[in-house]
């Protein structure tokens, strides 16, 4: 039987500055939670209403009832299983082939949504800015769908990576070069910038090509989501096989 001291000390991993004080994140939902098991990532607690729901080979958690559940979840409607796990020790990053770089991304589910996007694209490293929101908030984790899991995730100042990088840099801007006039190599690094202001100015200086999606019809619509941007972006660097 769970506590009100774990429950406390559980739901208080909402919050960022809890996170980074102990180390740990919380996870929830049967599909995210089986993805970071399965992913060995070191767990310190596994509570279910549901255990047949958990991989078959995984055994050290704790059945509970919905209440207790409900008590330590911090989604409206609890899914059936929730998890501490400690967060991953972060190495420096290694730029090989492609890897997306975010600059000031604050919204949780667009981080999130970009975290999924770089799954399906293949893009195994994603270097965030360190004013970025948090990869464990969990919003963030619940838009990952449980890719976070297979990607690979570094916070850093992106202007020494970007300075010292043998590859060439490339930045999403309204004004850039239409991204289908242009080839891509076959590595390199895509800057994706703020919500509301772009890529800042520090960064922009250190890029090579700034480049564009371009807009058809007479919509009014001012810009693309950042999300919705980086899955064209990324379409367009995989296209023929890159």
């Amino acid at each position: 039987m769970v506590g009100k001291s774990q429950i406390k000390f559980i739901r208080s991993l909402q919050l960022k500055k809890y996170r980074k004080l102990n180390g740990l994140f919380v996870a929830e939902g049967v599909k995210l939670v089986n993805e970071l098991l399965q992913a060995e990532l070191t767990s310190e607690g596994v509570f279910t209403t549901h255990p047949e729901l958990l991989p078959p080979q995984f055994s050290s958690f704790e059945v509970i009832g919905e209440a207790d559940l409900k008590r330590m979840s911090g989604l409206k409607t609890p899914n059936k299983v929730l998890a501490v796990f400690r967060i991953p020790e972060t190495t420096e990053p290694v730029l090989e082939e492609w890897t997306l770089a975010l600059d000031g991304v604050k919204d949780p589910g667009n981080l999130g949504t970009i975290i999924r996007l770089c799954d399906w694209f293949g893009i195994p490293q994603i270097v965030c800015s360190e004013d970025t929101v948090d990869c464990f908030n969990p919003k963030v984790l619940q838009a990952t769908m449980g890719s976070i899991a297979r990607v690979k995730i570094a916070y850093t100042a992106l202007e020494p990576l970007l300075t010292d990088s043998e590859h060439s840099t490339f930045g999403a801007d309204m004004h850039g070069e239409n991204i289908y006039e242009l080839e891509f190599p076959s590595k390199g690094i895509l800057v994706m910038g703020n919500e509301a202001h772009g890529i800042s100015d520090e960064v922009g200086v250190l890029l090579d090509k700034k480049v564009s999606i371009p807009q058809f019809g007479q919509s009014s619509v001012e810009s693309l989501n950042v999300a919705t941007a980086t899955a064209i972006l990324l379409n367009e660097l995989r296209r023929e096989g890159r």
